[in-house]
Formats: structure tokens, sequence, C-alpha cells
């Protein structure tokens, strides 16, 4: 190998290192929802905010995410939207080449809902002719970052209580983080329950801004219960 390419071949290193981790693909994969301060990464990825930060410091050194000062905080977020095709890509290899991986991603996701998905393309067709109303059952804050424009927040940690916020005579669509995502399992299961006709959206909120569809961003017009 000629020195060049050597160099130039050790910096691609640095990028794969950083992204040997699970907690630090947990973070990369929360990050692609939005930024997010480091006390809410630790919090949304099961980390102590000491382990976070120090996650967080090995991303940035391979120039994977960014920092910015609020206040007291430090917030981080993608330095990058390329990243989320990077993300993209390492799933779908996995997937289709390591048999283990398959066997996981069947027990613990698709063995859980006989029903198709919905698939993006199918409801931004719907949603034009608004014949959908969609469920963003993630944290608030990532909804506000982005989501499917129209789209209700009633996380999945209070759907039970908020129940009858929910508009009947058409069916639900519940959207996720993405496609490892396990929100829009529980609240297909929540929703069903209670009599409801509903369905997850392919692949979640990372899949459908990945596809450039429509994003909107900001709070709705009424402010959310809880």
């Amino acid at each position: 190998m000629s020195a060049s390419k050597q160099l130039v071949f050790e910096q691609f290193a640095r990028v794969a290192r950083a992204l040997g981790s699970p907690h630090r693909l947990e973070l990369l994969d929360v990050l692609c929802q939005g930024e997010r301060s480091v006390e809410r990464l630790a919090l949304a990825a099961g980390l102590s905010v000491g382990n976070a930060s120090q996650h967080l410091q090995q991303l940035r050194r391979a120039s994977l995410v960014t920092t910015r000062k609020s206040g007291t905080h430090v917030v981080y977020a993608l330095a990058d939207r390329e990243i989320i095709s990077l993300i993209r890509a390492l799933w779908r290899v996995g997937e289709r080449n390591l048999a283990e991986l398959d066997r996981l991603v069947q027990h613990y996701y698709r063995d859980r809902d006989r029903l198709e998905p919905v698939t993006r393309d199918a409801l931004l067709k719907r949603l034009r002719r608004r014949s959908v109303v969609v469920i963003d059952v993630r944290p608030y804050e990532e909804y506000v970052a982005g989501h499917v424009p129209g789209a209700i927040s009633i996380p999945v940690t209070d759907l039970r209580q908020r129940l009858k916020e929910v508009p009947r005579g058409c069916e639900i669509v519940a959207c996720c983080r993405g496609p490892y995502c396990v929100y829009a399992y529980q609240a297909v299961e929540i929703l069903r329950t209670a009599g409801l006709p509903a369905r997850r959206l392919e692949g979640g909120f990372l899949e459908w801004q990945a596809d450039g569809h429509p994003v909107q961003r900001g709070e709705p017009s009424i402010a959310p219960n809880g």
C-alpha cells in the first residue's frame, strides 16, 4: 500500500472505530432525531452522563458530531446529514450478511406485528388525501425537532392515558424513531387493544426524512398534555 493511501485509510479507520460501540451507535441513532444535550442523550441511551460524555467525545474526535453551548449545557448534533446514510447502510449490510442479526430482527421486531406496516410512499399519498391520522409516539422534544406533517404528538408513555385524544373514523399510523425502535410496536398494540385500527410506519421518522419526504418542525398550535 502506498504511503498516501495508508494515510487516507487510517482516517477512514478513525470513523470505523468510532462506530465500533453499541452505545455510540445508540447515541447517533438518537441524534438522527435532532440535537440533544448531554444529559438528555444520556437519559435516552440509558447511560450515566459521564459515560455518555466519553462516548460523545470519541464521536466528536471522528468528526461525526458537533457541539454548541446553550447556557450551562453542551448540545450535540450530527456533524453531517450524510451520517444518516452511513448508519442506514450499516443496518442494511448487517441485516443482509449477519445471520444472527437477521434472527434477532425477526424475533424482536417482525414477529411482534403480523400486519404489514404502511410504506412511506403510501403514507405520503394518504396524507395528501387526508385519509389517515399519524400519531408520533416519540418523546415530545423529538417531535418538535421534526415530524411527519400534520402528525399528532402523543408519546407512547402517555398513550394509554390520552386515548381520548386519538381521532376516530380513519386508520391510525404510529410513527417512531426508526427501524429498530419499539415505540411504534407498543403504540399499535395499545391502540388495537382499545379497538382502534392502527398500523406502524415502515422505517419510522429516520427513514421518512432520509427519503426526502416533507418534514414539519416546531410545536403544534395546541400544546401537548402532560
